[in-house]
């Protein structure tokens, strides 16, 4: 084996174990994040492609991936919802990390995954709810294909993103790689992620994940 294969492959085990990290992240982060609370049950519960794509819905081609470029804010204009943007990374557990519940109306983006744009699957948490009030993506689950969300970029570019699939993922059944895995290799995608299900007093914790999955579309100025 030459110098330059055995590089070649030890990146590629290198970037397995990365991602496979980021995975197990995600998956505990799905399992752990809403522990704390008590409050208003989500407003969605089911099996993975529970609500989904409806068979008659027509969506447009993907746009090809933009540069890298900062989000800093998100819109998604059939929920009004316009919320800045926060970088997070891993909690000591190695789950994701997201705003605290004082910023309940902020989203948290994982600063060492991809950039919302540009290629790969961009990830964005946001909490469902409080103690006492909704929070920023307490209504995504209401989400529809087709729908739209806006990604305000650092380059002064704005990405916009299609939903494609919501799903709802039981956690007794849940497959990181299926939830947060690119759909279509070459894309730009973007997952949106809170908790929901039914809230569970005794365990204090939710018993879903909502998973809305959007891809670059277009952009604007």
């Amino acid at each position: 084996m030459s110098d330059r294969e055995r590089v070649s492959g030890t990146g590629r085990l290198l970037t397995g174990v990365v991602w496979a990290l980021l995975l197990l992240g995600l998956w505990l982060w799905g399992r752990e994040v809403t522990d704390v609370r008590h409050g208003v049950s989500a407003p969605a519960t089911g099996d993975m492609a529970a609500v989904g794509r409806p068979p008659d819905v027509r969506l447009p081609p993907p746009h090809r991936p933009l540069g890298d470029a900062l989000p800093q804010r998100v819109d998604i204009p059939g929920l009004g919802i316009q919320a800045p943007v926060v970088a997070r990374g891993l909690d000591g557990q190695g789950a994701i990390d997201p705003p605290p519940f004082d910023q309940a109306g902020v989203v948290g983006w994982y600063a060492a995954g991809a950039k919302p744009g540009a290629a790969g699957t961009a990830l964005m948490v946001g909490h469902v709810d409080t103690e006492t009030r909704p929070a920023v993506f307490y209504r995504i689950s209401a989400m529809k294909p087709g729908e739209t969300v806006r990604v305000f970029r650092d380059d002064g570019r704005i990405a916009e993103f299609t939903v494609d699939d919501v799903q709802v993922v039981n956690r007794d059944r849940f497959d990181a790689q299926q939830a947060y895995g690119p759909r279509k290799t070459g894309r730009s995608e973007l997952r949106l992620i809170t908790c929901g299900g039914t809230f569970d007093r005794v365990s204090r914790s939710y018993s879903a994940n909502v998973i809305v999955s959007a891809y670059l579309t277009g952009t604007a100025l």
